[in-house]
């Protein structure tokens, strides 16, 4: 791999052009993103599969108090019908998250998914400190919108092959246009 070409990227937001150049080795950098991220969110989804049962309960009603979300989180674990979905939905979630982010399958929506449950995570565990407003859950909330906005599936990854399949004798993608918005 040649470490001298460039490529180039930007857009447009606020009326404010924004332009770059990524160096060659953007592309393998992206591709290591994607993966770290996918696997730190399947082993937990895997951790929490491994002490089965899994119980959220704990977690969310005691959450701090100042957080915007403690009484949504509250109200939450006072529902046993709701815990027994949270319950699923988190580490499932989780490892179907991991394994299409390292497989590069429906990245975007895959990242997507990530981003909203670190950005609940972030919330529930904010106590309301100015000095905690950064934290590691908000960085990997930040880290996931970095590889869906990159399109990361598409480099080494199956979006790119699945973007070309053939349906009614167009790319699926030319054939069903918004799917550009999941995959990636």
């Amino acid at each position: 791999m040649s470490t001298k070409t460039t490529n180039e990227f930007g857009g447009e937001i606020g009326g404010v052009t924004l332009l770059g150049k990524a160096h060659s080795l953007s592309a393998l950098f992206i591709v290591v993103l994607r993966a770290t991220i996918g696997g730190m969110i399947l082993f937990a989804g895997l951790g929490k599969v491994s002490e089965w049962p899994f119980d959220a309960a704990g977690y969310l009603a005691n959450v701090d108090p100042a957080s915007p979300v403690s009484g949504l989180f509250a109200a939450m674990a006072a529902s046993p019908a709701l815990m027994e979905v949270v319950n699923v939905f988190v580490p499932a979630t989780q490892l179907l998250i991991g394994t299409a982010l390292i497989l590069g399958a429906f990245v975007r929506l895959a990242a997507l998914g990530g981003a909203m449950q670190m950005a609940l995570f972030y919330l529930g565990g904010w106590s309301g400190d100015a000095l905690a407003l950064f934290d590691s859950t908000l960085v990997y909330a930040v880290v996931f919108l970095t590889v869906a906005a990159f399109g990361a599936g598409r480099v080494l990854g199956l979006d790119a092959y699945i973007e070309t399949l053939e349906v009614g004798g167009e790319a699926l993608t030319e054939r069903f246009p918004k799917l550009r918005y999941v995959l990636g």
